[in-house]
């Protein structure tokens, strides 16, 4: 019998999540983009012509539901492994038994594995040559992201689908589902879910569809039934058995790095309130926030740069906040560096600068200093000409005074252009006073 099959005229037993997952197709619920009529997948399913694909996505999203339907409708083996336990020696075990079936019973051979990413590096490479050699057809399931934790070699091998968190109606579609289904949900009870609740229901699930289950599983499992036979879930009932919403984000996944992303992207789009509720966003999930301190460093510089010199203050006080006292009350100054930031004007002058300096000693053949500006004070320097000829700008006129500093071979070359925005006028300003004290002298 298949993992997924169960007895005939046996009624589906565990978690309600578990007993509603679809059977076929049509009993999915969401990721149209990815089954909907038409779709390439679709198309392999009803056809039963399979080749090696890797789910991921959100917890709850269907991944495994989509291996369950897959298991109901091909003509294939099905055989299943949870990276979690399994080793090489069950990769070797069922790549047995699929070469067996393949020889003597021409039957092809599918490989579920879930939480793939689990897999080390070894496992992963035992895998990869019955994969290569169709002698198993691999499908995988992961809510991390495959391209940082799939070998790359399968990756080339598989079809990519991301799954997405489901819409606040398709979760609602899912509740009301299993309310009415006899077989396997609560259809055989009289149950009323007051609106604000199943609101709730909703709202706190975030596009989890088993998280959704779960919560109304328990409501009514925990609701004594009135005078009259009926199980009445209220608000209250609700709250209590989902009380705070699930944050997809994984720290070590494309969750961390999209969100960190979009964060900063805001803060560089001077859109504080975006800022505000990605940074929001990464302290309720349990981000590093010294990590999150660590990138508003590097944007105050990278982005702010010298069109306000306090922002690099702003975000070293800001991390020092985060060392001195950490969270929940570090949230505060990590908000005000996050919003100075976001709404301080933007130059990536000292970037552009910096860089092209870089490329110019990297193409350069040599670079001598200039020997007036080599240090003299070392015994027997003045003998060797070392500093003759620098002029102290503190003897001059504004402690300026016009001379060579770069090699011959860069003579007069420019590499930082302040822009024109906040503090870098004035250095543009004091620029163009310095280019006329050199034309003057000219």
């Amino acid at each position: 019998m298949d993992l997924f099959d169960y007895p005939e005229n046996s009624k589906p037993k565990g978690p309600l999540a578990s007993r509603m997952r679809p059977r076929t197709i049509d009993e999915v619920i969401g990721q149209k983009d990815i089954i909907g009529e038409g779709t390439l997948l679709r198309r392999a399913i009803q056809a039963d012509r399979l080749t090696a694909m890797i789910f991921h996505g959100p917890p709850g999203t269907g991944k495994t539901t989509l291996a369950r339907v897959i298991a109901n409708s091909t003509s294939a083996r099905f055989e299943q492994l949870n990276a979690v336990s399994a080793g090489i020696k069950d990769v070797r075990a069922i790549v047995e038994r699929a070469k067996e079936r393949l020889k003597y019973e021409e039957t092809k051979t599918i490989l579920f594995i879930d939480e793939i990413h689990r897999f080390n590096k070894g496992q992963q490479d035992a895998l990869l040559p019955f994969v290569e050699d169709g002698t198993v057809i691999l499908i995988g399931a992961t809510t991390e992201n495959p391209m940082f934790e799939v070998n790359p070699a399968l990756i080339s091998r598989s079809r990519l689908f991301r799954l997405s968190s489901l819409e606040d109606a398709e979760i609602g579609n899912v509740i009301d589902h299993a309310l009415g289904d006899k077989e396997r949900g609560f259809g055989e009870y009289q149950i009323t879910l007051d609106q604000n609740a199943r609101d709730h229901l909703i709202d706190v699930a975030n596009g989890d569809a088993r998280t959704a289950l779960n919560a109304l599983e328990l409501a009514v499992l925990t609701t004594d039934p009135h005078e009259d036979g009926i199980i009445r879930i209220d608000l209250n009932t609700a709250e209590a058995s989902i009380q705070k919403r699930v944050v997809h984000y994984d720290k070590q996944g494309d969750n961390h790095y999209d969100t960190i992303s979009a964060f900063i992207k805001s803060i560089r789009g001077s859109d504080p309130d975006a800022a505000l509720y990605w940074l929001a966003k990464m302290i309720y999930a349990g981000e590093d926030a010294k990590f999150i301190a660590r990138r508003l460093y590097v944007h105050a510089a990278e982005d702010v740069g010298l069109a306000d010199p306090n922002a690099l203050l702003i975000a070293q006080a800001a991390a020092h906040a985060v060392e001195f006292v950490g969270l929940p009350e570090a949230r505060i100054p990590l908000a005000e560096a996050t919003l100075y930031l976001a709404t301080a004007p933007k130059s990536n002058a000292v970037i552009s600068g910096i860089d092209s300096a870089l490329q110019a000693v990297e193409k350069e053949k040599r670079g001598d200093v200039p020997v007036h500006l080599r240090d003299a004070h070392y015994k027997g320097a003045s003998k060797l000409g070392h500093g003759e000829g620098y002029k102290y700008p503190h003897n001059y006129e504004n402690h300026y005074v016009p001379q060579q500093y770069l090699p011959d071979h860069l003579k007069n070359r420019i590499f930082y252009t302040p822009s024109t925005n906040g503090y870098e006028k004035t250095v543009q300003k004091r620029l163009d006073y310095f280019e006329d004290r050199k034309q003057n002298k000219k």
